[in-house]
């Protein structure tokens, strides 16, 4: 049961050590640009490889049909009210821009923390093992998110004891997230396990397109392209393994 805790709280790391760079050193825009290219085509073979694949041995088409749509309506209605109040641009990691609030920054990375944990706590109890590739592509995704929404705190006010106090926060929600997942569905039926995973799937494509890409795109150019599809390869084998 534990072991969902940790790992949950491995994936969150991302989001404390992201915040650090965030605060104290500056990265080139092509570097996180890449990393966001390559984390985005490695989210994108965990959604198809692992969460939908499960879920359609687990629950068949329907099910999974119905929950993919409703996660990606669901991640696409909350991400326009989180954007209309200033967290529009929570994974980019440049400058601040005007109106752009930190702190909705910082609820809008929580909104999608806290379902990519239970993800990972779900993970093992279908597989009785954590997922590898679930928490890899997690954590690759959480990076820039906390490099963004520090610089976006910082730029708001907060002083970096505060920030990084809010970063330790998410770390341990995340974990309590993944045991939550574990915990919660332990009895739950397949189908309801397999639901919630292409709900979670849904949620996941839906983010990638509407944040990562973009800015990946914008930052880095055509060449995104391959190192996306470098990601999506590594997501592959590391699913076959």
């Amino acid at each position: 049961m534990w072991n969902a805790f940790l790992w949950g709280s491995v994936a969150g790391s991302a989001l404390f050590a992201g915040a650090l760079i965030g605060l104290f050193f500056n990265i080139k825009k092509r570097w996180i640009a890449a990393i966001m290219a390559f984390g985005t085509g490695v989210l994108i073979g965990a959604a198809s490889f692992e969460l939908l694949e499960d879920a359609i041995q687990e629950g068949g088409i329907l099910p999974t049909s119905f929950g993919f749509l409703l996660g990606a309506l669901l991640f696409t209605v909350v991400d326009l009210l989180i954007s209309n109040k200033g967290g529009k641009e929570r994974k980019r990691s440049g400058e601040n821009p005007r109106g752009h609030s930190g702190l909705a920054i910082f609820i809008g990375t929580l909104f999608d923390a806290i379902p990519e944990s239970i993800i990972i706590g779900l993970s093992i109890l279908e597989n009785h093992t954590v997922s590898l590739l679930l928490v890899i592509a997690i954590f690759i995704s959480n990076f820039p998110e906390g490099l963004s929404s520090s610089v976006g705190l910082k730029k708001d006010g907060y002083s970096k004891k505060k920030i990084l106090f809010l970063w330790l926060f998410a770390l341990v929600l995340s974990g309590m997230s993944s045991l939550a997942g574990y915990t919660l569905f332990k009895d739950g039926s397949s189908i309801i396990i397999a639901g919630i995973g292409s709900f979670a799937a849904g949620g996941v494509i839906a983010m990638v397109s509407s944040t990562m890409l973009p800015e990946a795109f914008e930052e880095g150019g055509p060449v995104v392209g391959f190192i996306t599809a470098l990601g999506l390869l590594f997501s592959l084998i590391l699913s076959s393994l």
